[in-house]
């Protein structure tokens, strides 16, 4: 259906990983099964919960990429987030951010106000009363400036 569903699949996929504890791949394929089964893109009458085989790869590299980068990423979040622990995050927003943060920092075809918009919706739709403005407030702090938080200096 597009990219902001792939989002809401890479964010399910990452939140089960994180909470669960639930290997990568087995999330995507049970995602991939369960809630958004991939359509061929030239099919007309998609459900409206199906992704498209391009969307589900996008969904896979948004996957992939923050795991590969979840420490660095942690860590910013971190620095930003003074006197609130990344354990005592809500587990939804802590993955909405990791997510952003990929699509900041690695994504190129993807601006960063849209990667920090994205967020803020998902935040609003899978996060609690306060979510939004959290995630905003941090991500929104990277975006000014990407490079004073990328790459991660440890300490800083």
């Amino acid at each position: 259906m597009g990219r902001r569903q792939a989002r809401e699949a890479a964010l399910q996929v990452l939140y089960q990983v994180d909470v669960a504890r639930m290997d990568p791949e087995e999330a995507l394929a049970y995602l991939q099964k369960m809630a958004f089964p991939v359509t061929d893109d030239t099919e007309e009458n998609n459900k409206p919960a199906s992704l498209s085989s391009r969307d589900m790869l996008f969904a896979r590299e948004l996957v992939t990429g923050t795991l590969a980068h979840l420490k660095e990423f942690d860590l910013i979040i971190s620095r930003l987030s003074q006197d609130w622990p990344l354990y005592r995050m809500a587990a939804v927003d802590r993955n909405i951010m990791r997510l952003a943060l990929y699509e900041i920092f690695f994504r190129e075809d993807i601006p960063g106000s849209v990667a920090v918009n994205e967020a803020v919706e998902l935040a609003k739709t899978f996060g609690g009363a306060d979510s939004s403005r959290f995630v905003n407030g941090i991500l929104g702090r990277v975006v000014k400036d990407p490079a004073a938080f990328y790459p991660v200096q440890e300490g800083g």
